[in-house]
């Protein structure tokens, strides 16, 4: 094994294309769950597309996926740290995207939610990886930003799916939405098996004579050293997440309820994940120099903050900047826990460690679009279901600063006037 500058010409070029085919593979996550959202009102309207869907149900299809992504988040933990990374990645691309294809082809309410809950697994086992992968190739001092680069595919993919369907809803319908999140198969596989290197670091591990008692994976999390502190990882991750699915599938509708229109709804998705993707870099580079989790639980209030205005009647402009904040706090906070997490776990159980943190967080998922649902179902409007959010962002904020530093964060910190090194594995 050899360590060499961040700054050569070839690592520069694989820490470049790890990062973009992770960003891209994550793209579709968000593109997965936003795309939902634009279509629930088509689905709620009009019976002749899958059949009569109440509001409470259509929540319940929102969580289709989320279970299908704790599955697969799960089962990627159990064997990324066993298997490397690169194999559960491409695998998982080819496996969301023919979901993805599924979703698009069924006609009934069961076959939607089965499609949904196939897509859900391959990209609950993306989300897992790709941030054990990007943590061991990024430079000491950096490994929040370059996660959050990564990481800010998913709200960047809620972008893309707002403006898909304000382009093509009307010319494609909701069917062709979906047939736009299977292009990974034919416009990302490919490159993806030609240009995404292994884990240096896992390579390095593999080969490395263990102790009898060194735990490895979801054993790891288990042990007196991680136990507590990763209870308190999940929760956060829990919050995060009931906070960006909720959102992500309710806030059309909510504001719709509220005398906007379709285009406006759609917007303010634009406005949410747009917000995300700006103000997660920007807290994500903070995080690098003050530490994430002071950086975190900032944002989780910022979300707290937002959250109990949207329902005031605010003018136009103040409810954007409301909705905004809001995505900061929320999808952006989410994307800094990953960052966090990749960072916390040594790398023979970091794979598990973003693992248990996407699986179980995404019982959080689970529970938003459901309690955004019942709570439209029962006709308490959409402030009831704001005033919930916010409270869940108190909680989280509270827990992220009870978790304590580990060894493995303080081993990645910056050298104070250094830039950190790369280190590459050469097999």
């Amino acid at each position: 094994m050899t360590t060499t500058s961040p700054t050569a010409p070839g690592d520069r070029r694989t820490v470049a294309w790890v990062v973009a085919l992770c960003a891209a593979a994550l793209v579709f996550d968000g593109y997965d769950l936003v795309v939902y959202g634009t279509v629930v009102p088509v689905l709620l309207g009009d019976p002749s597309q899958l059949g009569t869907i109440t509001p409470a149900a259509a929540g319940r299809l929102g969580s289709y996926a989320l279970v299908g992504v704790l599955v697969g988040a799960l089962a990627a933990g159990a064997v990324a740290d066993r298997i490397g990374r690169r194999r559960v990645v491409l695998v998982n691309i080819v496996w969301f995207s023919v979901g993805m294809g599924v979703t698009a082809t069924t006609h009934s309410v069961a076959t939607f939610g089965i499609g949904r809950f196939l897509t859900g697994i391959g990209v609950g086992a993306l989300v897992a990886t790709v941030g054990a992968l990007v943590a061991e190739f990024a430079p000491a001092g950096q490994r929040n930003r370059y996660n959050a680069l990564v990481y800010s595919g998913v709200p960047a993919g809620g972008v893309l799916a707002a403006l898909v369907a304000l382009v093509l809803d009307d010319v494609t319908g909701w069917r062709g939405l979906f047939w736009v999140g299977a292009l990974p198969l034919v416009v990302l596989f490919p490159l993806a098996l030609l240009k995404l290197p292994e884990s240096p670091k896992w390579l390095a591990e593999r080969g490395r004579p263990r102790a009898a008692a060194e735990r490895v994976g979801f054993a790891a999390l288990a042990s007196r050293r991680y136990g507590p502190a990763t209870l308190l990882l999940g929760t956060m991750s829990f919050a995060g997440l009931l906070l960006t699915y909720g959102l992500n599938t309710w806030l059309p509708e909510i504001m719709g309820q509220n005398g906007y229109g379709k285009d406006w709804a759609l917007t303010f998705l634009l406005v949410l994940n747009g917000g995300a993707i700006v103000g997660g870099l920007l807290a994500s580079t903070a995080a690098d120099r003050l530490g994430a989790r002071s950086v975190v639980a900032t944002t989780f209030l910022m979300a707290t903050a937002a959250l109990l205005l949207l329902p005031l009647g605010l003018p136009a402009g103040a409810v954007v900047l409301a909705v905004a904040v809001a995505g900061i706090g929320t999808i952006g906070t989410q994307v800094l826990v990953y960052g966090l997490v990749s960072n916390y776990y040594p790398t023979s159980a970091r794979g598990a460690g973003v693992a248990w943190c996407a699986g179980f967080g995404r019982l959080g998922g689970i529970l938003g679009p459901v309690i955004g649902g019942a709570l439209v179902g029962a006709g308490l409007g959409g402030g009831t279901a704001f005033r919930i959010f916010a409270a869940v962002a108190v909680a989280g904020a509270v827990v992220t600063l009870l978790v304590p530093r580990s060894r493995a964060e303080e081993e990645s910190a910056p050298v104070p006037g250094g830039q950190g090194d790369l280190v590459v594995a050469r097999t």
